[in-house]
């Protein structure tokens, strides 16, 4: 039910007056029982449009965590009194899950880090100081998330201090916000040693597979996927992407934060250095000098973020349970409900992405800008009357003085309801008829 409200916002082009805002609860008994699992949905009346920034966090995650801490707490991997060796088969068995999870042929592909973030850096500075030389090239887009782009350039950095220069060449995006692979091709020379790309864009919602390069790459030059949006959002399949490196970030996928996955193809084992040296950080010393060992703990330096993984496993048996394939579906409907509603309304324009694209596509994120307000002041009102989305640069790399892309994000999950697609494209319209 909508009830009249009036509310005023300062807005850099003037102020806003909106009615007819309300936000209510979805009623569907099967709606409610699956949105009980994640107790912030059931503390108010607050309609969660911002997955993509972070998940909400389920049941089975929450007890992870508290029994971790609440009951036989111990280290992995060190001890062998019960507590220890059970916790390290608990984690044994949380890798294998994740090899499963993301398509990876064998668990020691796996390796677990602090996030998204330190898996991509791990990438640069184990495999790039070891085995990039004086004019090799890195492919890489630079309106990627700032994680998938500042490692890049602190490794430029970094080698050009020892006196190799090697060459970071950007590549486009599409009106779809793909990776634009005729462009990529026509960019790749003999130099080039890694393509780096967004599986699933933070911000234009556009995938990207790279699948039209296969068989026109030389084999040797490596792909790295940052799957932080697709992992626990999509079935994702490393196998079938032909990656060597792919991260995901367990927050995004109903985990804690502080935790990811690096999956790293077994071909690429010999060419990494330790990450962390240190405790437990597979090497061994020789007349020395430190010696690498075995994946995946060549990697893994120092106390592993335990609750972290335990908190991941669980998430993943959740996941398993909803089925991948459906969380897709439902993203899908939400987003193409979202893209159809949003269409209309004046002054409003789509970012690349799936309101571009001629087919029924879409993964659960919509960014979108309205004449008339800025995109700070929009989320600002909206969250207002109960619509929490991400507003702003949204960790687009730009430079200094230099204006960002500022925007309006909407990102949904299986939680998410049709319904409350429904309110928040009414609201919007409110909006725009008021800033007009």
């Amino acid at each position: 039910m909508c009830v009249s409200l009036v509310r005023s916002s300062a807005s850099s082009e003037g102020s806003v007056t909106l009615r007819s805002c309300a936000v209510t609860r979805p009623s569907a008994p099967s709606v409610s029982a699956m949105r009980a699992l994640f107790p912030a949905l059931t503390e108010g009346t607050e309609v969660y449009l911002d997955s993509a920034a972070t998940t909400q966090k389920p049941l089975p995650v929450i007890e992870a965590v508290q029994q971790y801490h609440g009951s036989r707490t111990a280290n992995a991997g060190r001890g062998t009194y019960p507590w220890a060796t059970a916790l390290t088969e608990r984690i044994a068995g949380i890798r294998a899950h994740t090899a499963r999870f993301v398509g990876a042929a064998h668990p020691d592909e796996i390796v677990f880090t602090g996030g998204a973030t330190a898996a991509l850096n791990a990438v640069a500075l184990s495999w790039g100081l070891a085995n990039l030389a004086e004019g090799d090239e890195i492919l890489y887009s630079p309106t990627d998330h700032a994680s998938n782009v500042h490692p890049w350039l602190y490794l430029r950095t970094l080698l050009g201090r020892f006196g190799r220069r090697i060459t970071l060449v950007p590549y486009r995006v599409d009106g779809l916000g793909e990776a634009d692979t005729a462009d990529i091709l026509a960019k790749v020379t003999p130099r080039t040693r890694l393509i780096t790309a967004s599986h699933l864009h933070h911000v234009f919602g556009g995938l990207s597979t790279l699948e039209e390069l296969r068989g026109k790459l030389d084999p040797e030059v490596l792909l790295c996927f940052d799957c932080s949006q697709s992992g626990g959002h999509l079935p994702v399949d490393v196998t079938e992407l032909r990656a060597d490196f792919a991260v995901f970030a367990a927050h995004k996928m109903f985990g804690a934060p502080g935790t990811g996955v690096l999956y790293c193809h077994r071909r690429v084992h010999d060419r990494l250095d330790p990450f962390l040296p240190g405790g437990n950080s597979g090497v061994v010393v020789a007349d020395s000098d430190l010696i690498p060992s075995d994946m995946p703990g060549l990697l893994e330096g120092g106390t592993q973020n335990i609750p972290g993984i335990l908190a991941l496993g669980a998430a993943l048996d959740v996941l398993d349970e909803f089925g991948l394939a459906e969380i897709a579906r439902h993203n899908r409907d939400l987003t193409l409900a979202l893209i159809e509603g949003l269409r209309p309304i004046p002054g409003l324009e789509f970012l690349p992405g799936p309101g571009y694209a001629s087919c029924a596509t879409g993964y659960g994120i919509v960014s979108f800008t309205l004449d008339g307000i800025s995109a700070t002041d929009l989320g600002f009102v909206l969250g207002e009357f109960g619509f929490l989305v991400r507003t702003g640069a949204q960790c687009l790399p730009h430079r200094p003085h230099e204006p960002g892309i500022d925007a309006v994000r909407v990102s949904t999950h299986i939680y998410n309801t049709s319904d409350e697609i429904d309110r928040f494209v009414a609201c919007v319209s409110t909006i725009a008829q008021e800033v007009q």
